[in-house]
């Protein structure tokens, strides 16, 4: 069995890779893919990873988590998607670092089921946006005091990958931007899912209904029905000719009122993700997904 664990990363995916997931479950266990709803794992796994700190789980207690997570005897490929799979919102700058238990918490994770195969897939997004938005979603802290004395611009994706990297160097990544997203889902869908048969799962469009206005949304629908059909790379240039003409305002600008965010920074922490993007697409190890 192959576990994959999706860890996000917060303010990213927004469940939504679990939704259409859940909604092909019945297609997915065809092909010996489990897809359990988080109710059934997200408490189950979290009371474990905290019990056991990377000590490997008895073959008991293996037995009774996958009876906890899922109906079925067997399965070829377990997807966990969670977003606060390494830490709450609140935890994820520290030390001067994204994510600074990424390389310790990570190792924790092969030994819930020390005979399964492990893999993890998440999203990266430009920290111009990824940081407001996580302090948005923390409480009670100043944006001061959830930077934590760390300059934004000494944060790297990069250096967070080489850590994961370096602590599970047998253990699969695959990593996106989440910018791209919208240009990838099919293929980020079908990665994390491990289908054979991407073109069978429904629920594909439930995404970029949320990017584009109606009108839009139909007459992409419209010119695809029209047009025989397209490769990934054509899929990808209507889509993005679509989004530009037909995308929702309010889904792509974000405003950003914080202390000391100001143009010049926003453009210094953009070019150090774009810095961060290309070393991390050539990490050995690493399956990065882009348009």
């Amino acid at each position: 069995m192959r576990i994959v664990y999706h860890l996000g990363m917060h303010c990213t995916d927004e469940e939504r890779l679990l939704r259409v997931l859940l909604k092909n479950r019945g297609r997915l266990a065809e092909e010996g893919i489990v897809v359990p709803g988080p109710g059934r794992y997200r408490p189950v796994l979290r009371e474990a990873l905290k019990a056991l700190r990377g000590a490997p789980a008895s073959p008991a207690m293996q037995e009774t988590m996958l009876d906890s997570i899922m109906d079925e005897d067997a399965a070829a490929r377990l997807v966990l998607s969670y977003d606060s799979f390494l830490c709450a919102p609140v935890r994820a700058i520290g030390q001067g670092r994204l994510y600074p238990m990424a390389g310790d918490k990570t190792r924790w994770f092969p030994a819930l089921f020390p005979e399964a195969e492990t893999e993890f897939a998440f999203a990266i997004r430009n920290p111009a946006t990824f940081l407001p938005a996580l302090f948005a979603r923390t409480e009670g802290a100043s944006f001061e005091a959830f930077l934590a004395d760390t300059d934004p611009r000494a944060l790297s994706w990069a250096e967070m990958v080489a850590r994961l990297r370096a602590a599970l160097p047998g253990v699969p990544l695959t990593v996106w931007c989440d910018e791209d997203t919208p240009l990838i889902w099919p293929e980020v869908v079908a990665a994390v899912a491990g289908t054979a048969r991407p073109e069978a799962l429904v629920g594909l469009d439930d995404f970029l209904a949320t990017l584009l206005t109606e009108e839009g949304m139909e007459r992409l629908r419209a010119v695809r029905a029209a047009l025989p059909p397209l490769d990934a790379g054509q899929r990808r240039r209507v889509t993005a000719a679509f989004l530009d003409k037909f995308g929702r305002s309010d889904r792509f600008e974000m405003e950003v009122d914080l202390p000391g965010w100001s143009d010049a920074l926003m453009n210094s922490l953009s070019a150090r993700y774009e810095a961060d993007v290309a070393t991390i697409a050539r990490m050995e190890g690493v399956r990065f997904l882009a348009p």
